[in-house]
């Protein structure tokens, strides 16, 4: 793919996941344009200032909208190529909390993020999703799982020769705004850290990892694939220790619309997904734009499910004590 003919949109780009993805885009990949479409015009400020005294600031443009505005969202995506969705509510109590917000952000959003790809002609358009939209228990996972049905049967309102419509969904992202590591990172000062239930599991990814796997998925994508990478599961407890040693471990219960371990891929997803060395990819069920793709791959045994608790993968305490060093020298440079 010649990423530097290219016009590149990332909705929610001054996210975590737009930090990272336009980091990468503007030092690997040089795309013609790089579109960063927020809401928040301080951000966006900010953003625009760590890039401006370098060569990469004259490909970046920045627009104040929201997806849930579409004639914004099509103007955005005038002369576009590429499309990134990362915009969403995602904090799981928020949503439950405001659960007429969350559907009109992640699932009306969605909405009106195909329509305008496919009304502006754009080609390739990636939902970046999440574990929680698998059987989910919560509104947060639920808006996620209709986001990617509905973004799959984009490719059927595309045709055969239109925009083209594929997902990348992965585990917990470590150190993203809101994740866990901030709340453990802060409890360091009591050493005191609370976890719901020591039996909680969960997948393992690092921002960097994510975004790559998201660019993958952009050059690899026919349309209608939800990509899945095969990545290490975690305890939640083994974090806690390697994120702050010596610490009291104090249970507090699992929240509402909380599990004790995550799902990547269910049982029934399993029968339509293929397996390569280290990636997942679950087919859609009504390929009506096209013939299937990715025939080269591993069906999966029945009974198969892609869960946390039953990965092959885990990391080991001196695995997540390593990385932890890692989060713990980037938040002390900040």
């Amino acid at each position: 793919m010649d990423w530097q003919s290219l016009a590149v949109l990332v909705t929610g780009g001054t996210g975590s996941f737009g930090h990272k993805f336009t980091e990468i885009m503007l030092r690997e990949y040089h795309p013609r344009k790089l579109i960063i479409f927020s809401r928040d015009e301080l951000k966006q400020h900010e953003m625009r200032q760590a890039w401006e005294d370098t060569p990469a600031c004259d490909t970046l443009r920045f627009f104040i909208g929201d997806v849930r505005d579409k004639d914004r969202l099509l103007r955005a995506m005038h002369g576009v190529d590429i499309v990134v969705h990362a915009a969403a509510l995602k904090q799981v109590p928020a949503c439950e909390y405001n659960p007429f917000e969350a559907v009109l952000t992640n699932v009306m959003g969605a909405k009106n993020v195909v329509d305008a790809a496919l009304d502006a002609g754009v080609t390739r358009a990636l939902l970046v999703s999440t574990d929680k939209a698998v059987n989910p228990v919560n509104l947060y996972g639920a808006t996620k799982l209709c986001a990617e049905k509905m973004w799959i049967q984009g490719n059927s309102y595309a045709g055969e020769n239109g925009t083209r419509f594929s997902c990348v969904r992965y585990g917990n992202v470590v150190g993203s705004r809101g994740s866990v590591v901030p709340l453990f990172l802060q409890q360091r000062r009591s050493r005191v850290v609370t976890i719901t239930d020591e039996r909680m599991t969960r997948f393992w990814i690092t921002i960097e990892q994510g975004v790559r796997f998201a660019i993958r998925g952009i050059e690899m994508m026919y349309g209608g694939e939800v990509f899945v990478p095969k990545i290490p599961s975690m305890r939640m407890i083994g974090l806690a220790r390697a994120l702050v040693p010596d610490c009291t471990i104090r249970y507090i219960g699992i929240r509402p619309g909380e599990k004790l371990h995550e799902v990547m891929i269910s049982e029934d997803e399993a029968r339509q997904a293929r397996e390569f060395d280290d990636m997942y990819v679950v087919l859609p069920l009504f390929p009506w734009w096209g013939d299937s793709h990715w025939r080269e791959g591993r069906t999966l045994p029945d009974g198969f499910r892609y869960a946390s608790d039953t990965n092959d993968r885990w990391l080991t305490e001196s695995d997540l004590r390593r990385m932890s060093e890692g989060i713990l020298a980037g938040v002390e440079r900040e």
